[in-house]
C-alpha cells in the first residue's frame, strides 16, 4: 500500500491561502464567539438538551444518537450547523454535544 503524500496542506495554510485571517480553519468556519459545545447537558434527556442547544444556536440541525448494542455508524464530514447529541439507553445525554 503507498504512503499517503506528505506535502498536504495543514490548517493554517488552508486559512491563509483561503484569504483568511485566521490561525485555524474552524475560525474560519465558526464565528467568533459562536458557542461550539454544550458541557451543561450531559446528564440531561436528549429533549431538554435539544432545547437548550436550539436556545443557543437556532439554526442548528441537532441529531439524537442512542448509543445502544455495539455498533453506531456515523458520517466523518464536518458541518458547522450540526450538533450531535449522544445518549444511552435511557435518553440520557453522556458526552458533550459539539459542532461538527
Amino acid at each position: 500500500m503507498p504512503l499517503p503524500p506528505t506535502n498536504l496542506p495543514n490548517k493554517q495554510s488552508l486559512a491563509k491561502g483561503m484569504g483568511a485571517n485566521m490561525s485555524t480553519i474552524e475560525e474560519w468556519i465558526v464565528p467568533a464567539g459562536a458557542k461550539i459545545s454544550w458541557p451543561e447537558v450531559v446528564g440531561l434527556s436528549s429533549e431538554e438538551a435539544k432545547k437548550k442547544i436550539m436556545e443557543d444556536k437556532p439554526d442548528a440541525s441537532v441529531d439524537i444518537i442512542v448509543l445502544a448494542g455495539c455498533c453506531v455508524q456515523i458520517t466523518k464530514d464536518y458541518r458547522s450547523n450540526r450538533v450531535r447529541v449522544f445518549v444511552d439507553s435511557s435518553d440520557k445525554v453522556i458526552e458533550c454535544p459539539v459542532i461538527g
